[in-house]
């Protein structure tokens, strides 16, 4: 599982250091792949490829469906930490993201999301204010 939150810097190679304590999770390779809220998020091999298989799954000719999986599928990226720890995002993933410099690495339970630091303060500003009605939903709907 992933926690905490980290700021390191990408490098003129598009690199950053992985926090120690993920990387014995993602040493042997993880994918790199678009998430919500233009955040791209790094997962375990095993984790997207149980997603992949589940979105493969849907039926094709519904449009969301092809859609999700173009973007899903189509910009995420395969990479292996090299040995010092450093894993490389694609170019792509950094505009989408508006990734440059000091990066906020953020360990999301299943998930690591990668997020510009100004961004992320202000989605989490505006999502704080919601967040014990949040709990109150998610949990509600669950019991149902």
């Amino acid at each position: 599982m992933f926690l905490n939150t980290y700021t390191p810097k990408i490098d003129e190679k598009g690199r950053f250091f992985l926090p120690a304590k993920y990387r014995k999770e993602l040493a042997d390779g993880l994918v790199i792949a678009p998430f919500y809220d233009y955040c791209p998020a790094i997962y375990p091999i095993a984790t997207f490829q149980a997603m992949a298989q589940r979105a493969a799954a849907m039926p094709p000719s519904v449009s969301k469906v092809r859609e999700y999986q173009r973007q899903i599928a189509g910009d995420a990226s395969d990479e292996v930490p090299d040995k010092q720890g450093r894993v490389h995002i694609p170019s792509h993933l950094r505009a989408y993201a508006h990734l440059d410099g000091q990066i906020l690495v953020r360990g999301v339970m299943d998930r690591i999301e990668l997020w510009d630091p100004a961004r992320w303060e202000e989605h989490s500003a505006a999502q704080q204010q919601r967040y014990s009605e949040m709990d109150d939903e998610i949990w509600a709907g669950a019991q149902s």
